[in-house]
């Protein structure tokens, strides 16, 4: 099966709106709190072993990264925070700078929110999930590291974040079980990014 993903490759960083690529085309951004596996789950989409870095230090991604896939085609990689050890006016200029992207990117097809599957829906992973929803854009859930748990665990956390999902923004945010290490959910979420950049699905 093609996997046009295949051909990210690293275009640039935005720290502020200037320097975003023109808002035109497709784009699909990913989100997650620090160490919930965001950098491991573009890597496994992309099928590429270091696109986004892996960082053992958490939080380090400080800017929206821009991957291009073809023109105007193009992942991006959200800055993660959880334990992101930052100074107040570093996070406030990202807050800024995240919601004047979530509320005027036309490009914005659609929101990835990655989080672990033994630690979903915390306080960021809500707050990554209003913005798509009050936007009316498409959002979908990774519980990643789902190799951790066995078939039964994995079961009960999805239902767990499915009702919870549905109690919070109705029927507006898909979930799936992911695992950037087994490979499992990779072709169901590689479907999902793709049918968003407008790509036709095989």
């Amino acid at each position: 099966m093609s996997n046009p993903l295949e051909k990210a490759k690293y275009l640039l960083a935005a720290h502020i709106p200037s320097q975003l690529p023109a808002d035109i085309g497709h784009e699909v951004a990913f989100a997650g709190r620090s160490n919930a596996g965001k950098s491991t789950a573009l890597n496994a989409l992309t099928r590429h072993k270091a696109l986004a870095r892996v960082s053992k230090t958490p939080g380090r991604t400080q800017q929206l990264v821009f991957f291009e896939i073809e023109q105007d085609k193009y992942l991006v990689d959200l800055p993660g925070y959880g334990y992101a050890k930052v100074p107040h006016e570093l996070k406030d200029h990202w807050q800024a700078f995240l919601d004047r992207y979530f509320r005027t990117r036309n490009a914005l097809k659609g929101l990835v929110v990655v989080m672990d599957i033994r630690h979903p829906l915390k306080e960021y992973d809500r707050h990554m999930l209003s913005y798509a929803v009050e936007r009316g854009i498409p959002a979908h859930a990774l519980l990643t590291k789902a190799d951790k748990l066995g078939r039964g665990q994995q079961a009960n956390a999805l239902q767990a974040v499915k009702k919870e999902l549905f109690s919070l923004f109705g029927e507006t945010v898909s979930v799936q079980t992911f695992s950037g290490e087994s490979k499992q959910g990779v072709d169901e979420a590689r479907a999902v990014v793709n049918g968003w950049l407008g790509f036709p699905q095989v």
